[in-house]
């Protein structure tokens, strides 16, 4: 081994260590707590083999946590894909004046925490003093009970991350867009092409490299950021109709002091992950394009 090997090992050898410790040595330990029955408090662990998985997967539970979780990605994809997908392409090329300003303001609520963002939308959405009651109030319509129904709730906590979150997918969106030649668009608008022809034919091919990694970012770290709004606001009610994979790990660990349990839903979520992973590197990485 060349002295320069040596060496490069021995930089990366502290972050190696670190990768190691705190990413595989806990996935291998979570692995390990699914097939054991813990309450976090006993000295005990009682080793139950496969038993959490099957009660889980025996449970209504799972089906309802599922559902739930592909109805969070459904509309966070909309909400922080495809919106800042239109609007960075709005910006771009379309809009020349105040541009700054819309920039600033479209992105300011990604600067506050998901925990203020939340406690702002329980009162935008409270049915009895809330502006949205006060608004449907005028037109003689109740106000429903945003964070007390099924589905509902799912909608109401996915406009608190998509406002949130759309500011910075947006400007990452935007300086893909901002990088598209314009001598290309100028050509085809010299061809009379509609601004749908280019956004579909020159817009789309060229920032989907950037697009690809807005998408996954909005479906695996958009998981994680519901467990924010979902834990102050709902607590996963009602009857788990705003829980999904990521919630119900937190939950069956720290709410119910079931750490076998929450370690096997950990794995299905892990399962679930490499799935999409799969499918995006199988599929969706087929039709990106990169420049080099």
């Amino acid at each position: 081994m060349s002295k320069n090997n040596k060496e490069a090992i021995l930089y990366l050898l502290p972050a190696a260590v670190l990768f190691l410790v705190f990413y595989y040595w806990s996935l291998l330990q979570n692995i390990y707590l699914s097939v054991f029955s813990w309450n976090m408090i006993s000295p005990n662990q009682k080793f139950v083999g496969l038993e959490n998985f099957i009660t889980i997967f025996s449970s209504a539970e799972l089906i309802k946590i599922l559902i739930n979780t592909v109805l969070f990605v459904a509309i966070m994809l909309v909400l922080n894909f495809v919106l800042p997908y239109l609007y960075s392409f709005i910006l771009g090329h379309l809009v020349h004046r105040w541009t700054a300003f819309y920039r600033s303001a479209l992105f300011l609520p990604s600067t506050l925490s998901l925990a203020v963002a939340s406690i702002l939308f329980l009162w935008i959405y409270n049915p009895l003093a809330g502006p949205i009651n006060i608004i449907l109030s005028q037109f003689d319509i109740a106000s429903p009970r945003w964070f007390k129904e099924n589905y509902l709730v799912i909608f109401a906590i996915c406009t608190i991350i998509g406002w949130k979150v759309l500011g910075y997918n947006l400007i990452v969106m935007l300086a893909a867009m901002v990088a598209v030649p314009k001598e290309m668009i100028e050509a085809a608008k010299l061809e009379n092409a509609s601004n749908w022809v280019i956004f579909k034919k020159i817009i789309l091919p060229m920032t989907s490299s950037t697009a690809i990694y807005v998408f996954t970012i909005t479906v695996v770290f958009g998981l994680q950021y519901v467990l924010v709004p979902v834990n102050m606001l709902t607590q996963g009610g009602p009857d788990q109709g705003s829980s999904n994979l990521v919630y119900i790990i937190y939950q069956y660990a720290f709410t119910f002091f079931k750490a076998g349990s929450s370690a096997a839903y950990a794995v299905i979520t892990m399962v679930c992950y490499l799935a999409f992973l799969f499918v995006k590197n199988k599929y969706l990485e087929k039709k990106v394009y990169y420049e080099n």
